[in-house]
This record gives C-alpha cells, sequence and structure tokens, in this order.
C-alpha cells in the first residue's frame, strides 16, 4: 500500500471512533507498527488534520472539523468506476454527465496514485447503444427520475402490451434499469394499487408540480413487502 494511501486509511479508522484510540489499537487494525502509527499521525498533524491527543493516551479526531473525501480500496474503486461506466451507457444524457463529473471529482481529490488506477482500471461495460445516440423514448427517463426524487405526481399518455392508449396519473417511486428497458414502479391512481410502466410505451409525461400524499419511501416499502422483494436489491 503507498504511504498516502496508509494515511487516508488512517483517517478513516479515526473517523469511525467517537473516544479517543491508542497507537496500539491502530496498528493492530491497519496492519502496521505503532512507530508507523506515531509517524503518520505526526504527518497528518503537520499536513493540518483536526487530530486531538498524544502518544500513551490515545487520539481522536475533534468534533465537526471537516474532513478531506474518504479513501478508496481496489475493489471500492473498481467498483465506482465500472458503476459510473454502466451508467454512461443507460441513454440518459443527464445521468450520463453526472456518472462523469462523479468521476472527476473522486479523481480530483484522490492521490496520484489512485488517479493512476481509475484510469488503469480494465473493467468494461459491454459496447451497446451510447448515452447521445438515445432513442426518443429515453427523453422521459429524465423527467420519470425527477418526479420519483421530488415524489410528485406524473400524467402518462401510455400504450399497453396490446397496443390500447389510456391516461395514467400516478405517483412514481422507483425506476429500475434493464439491459435496454426502463421500468417505472408507481401507485396508480385510476386502479388504485401498484402497476409497472415500460418507460418505451409513455407517448408523454406531464408533469405535475403537486406532490403525491405519500413519502416515497413509504410505497417503496409496502411494494417491496407486497412483491417479496429484498429491500438491498
Amino acid at each position: 500500500m503507498s504511504r498516502s494511501g496508509r494515511l487516508f486509511l488512517l483517517m478513516d479508522a479515526m473517523r469511525a471512533r467517537r473516544a479517543p484510540v491508542t497507537a496500539a489499537q491502530l496498528a493492530q487494525q491497519l496492519g502496521v507498527s505503532e512507530r508507523t502509527i506515531y509517524r503518520d499521525i505526526q504527518t497528518l498533524a503537520e499536513l493540518g488534520a483536526p487530530l486531538q491527543g498524544e502518544a500513551g493516551i490515545g487520539y481522536v479526531l475533534r468534533r465537526g472539523a471537516f474532513l478531506p473525501p474518504l479513501m478508496f480500496g481496489a475493489d471500492e474503486l473498481e467498483a465506482l468506476v465500472l458503476g459510473a461506466r454502466w451508467v454512461r451507457r443507460q441513454g440518459d444524457a443527464g445521468l450520463a454527465q453526472a456518472a462523469s463529473n462523479a468521476l472527476a471529482k473522486i479523481a480530483a481529490a484522490s492521490p496520484r496514485d489512485l488517479r493512476d488506477s481509475m484510469a488503469e482500471t480494465s473493467l468494461w461495460v459491454p459496447l451497446g447503444r451510447p448515452a447521445d445516440g438515445a432513442q426518443p423514448a429515453d427523453r422521459y427517463v429524465q423527467p420519470v427520475r425527477e418526479a420519483i426524487r421530488y415524489e410528485q405526481k406524473l400524467t402518462l399518455a401510455y400504450q399497453d402490451e396490446h397496443g390500447s392508449a389510456t391516461s395514467r396519473t400516478v405517483w412514481p417511486f422507483a425506476l429500475a434499469f434493464f439491459e435496454g428497458k426502463r421500468l417505472l414502479a408507481a401507485w396508480c391512481e385510476l386502479r388504485g394499487d401498484y402497476r409497472h410502466f415500460r418507460i418505451d410505451r409513455i407517448a408523454s409525461v406531464q408533469q405535475h408540480e403537486e406532490r403525491y400524499p405519500t413519502r416515497r419511501h413509504a410505497l417503496l416499502d409496502a411494494w417491496r413487502k407486497e412483491h417479496e422483494i429484498d429491500p438491498e436489491s
């Protein structure tokens, strides 16, 4: 592990503790010697880290102090890069740009060795239709996402699997991204029940400023229970 990486991990180890922690405890957790911990503590203090304490008693981060971004491990970094690359292929220009921005911010706040690791990650999403070649139906992904975020009603001009046109006012609370398909989960006022709508079958979307009367997390929890969906999925 690089020294910069070890310093970030030391900060993370102290961040997780409210009470003072000794150099011996930190050394055991990080798998290094106490001497290394003392040296790293001194380095962090010289860099302005909000540390309090002394050798033999323990160290603690000052409460309320601003801390630098978290250090990412190799697996975490690969997961972030792979996830962002997948998002950029999903046809939603807003999410694609957000994924690129997030990776750029992580890289900018990371030590050089981590930036190099991000650039050299050999995990890739299979090539497909890029975000800038979105299908016409994909233009409704962003307004649907916004309605979910702000818990607002939507009125959909929708065509079911039999080709029948209908108008539905819904309370959107979840959006699933399958390969090539987007599926909206919502409470349907017309049916008085949960329904699922494919984004590619939406002809138009009318956004409402009106918030629906039930909180999104309550709708989501009830939907998961009704369909026996793992909350971690």
